[in-house]
């Protein structure tokens, strides 16, 4: 996909807005018309709305509850046909995808109030990926992905230990003042097929 200037997307204090990692997402993606995607931590909207706009069925959620409102506010604004749940990564999310996307809270931080959630991964800069990658074999459709920014701030041995079980493509890179992002594409076919066998 090619990352769209022209959206109108509304901000909110307490919402993380279209940054720099938002952008290098949306153009790493490769969005198909009719696939489903799933994208946990939705903050404003953007990335939701630009997989909606490709075609995508999106499902998409954040735990905080502004973000889902105001991401239901800038989809309709765009036009753009989504469904938009409050969820803990996948506490409130039924169904399968062919893509979960995540845009990682990467920073190595203690969690704050408001928006310092938005970016707040913890001691590590792991946050929820954890998580987000032990449930992800129950949500992902045969042959399904996933896709999350990452930084070189967060603990890069924990990292690669996480990681070490799947197949992984870097698909964007993106050096800045003080870190590199990157856009992995984490691949669980075998996980997959193992979950639909068992």
């Amino acid at each position: 996909m090619q990352y769209r200037s022209g959206l109108s997307i509304a901000s909110d204090c307490d919402v993380y807005p279209p940054s720099e990692d938002s952008e290098l997402l949306i153009d790493a993606l490769d969005v198909r018309r009719g696939e489903r995607v799933l994208e946990i931590g939705c903050g404003s909207g953007v990335v939701s709305i630009h997989c909606a706009l490709a075609g995508a069925e999106v499902v998409c959620g954040d735990v905080n509850p502004r973000a889902v409102a105001l991401t239901r506010m800038n989809a309709a604004a765009n036009g753009a046909v989504l469904e938009a749940v409050e969820t803990d990564v996948y506490s409130n999310v039924e169904g399968r995808f062919d893509l979960i996307l995540f845009n990682l809270p990467y920073l190595p931080v203690e969690e704050g109030e408001g928006l310092a959630r938005a970016w707040s991964g913890g001691p590590d800069g792991l946050g929820p990926l954890p998580r987000l990658l032990d449930g992800a074999p129950k949500h992902l459709l045969p042959g399904g992905r996933v896709v999350v920014v990452t930084s070189s701030l967060m603990d890069r041995k924990g990292l690669r230990e996480i990681l070490a079980p799947y197949s992984v493509r870097t698909l964007a890179k993106l050096p800045m003042f003080f870190e590199r992002l990157s856009v992995l594409e984490i691949s669980f076919r075998a996980l997959v097929h193992q979950a639909d066998v068992h």
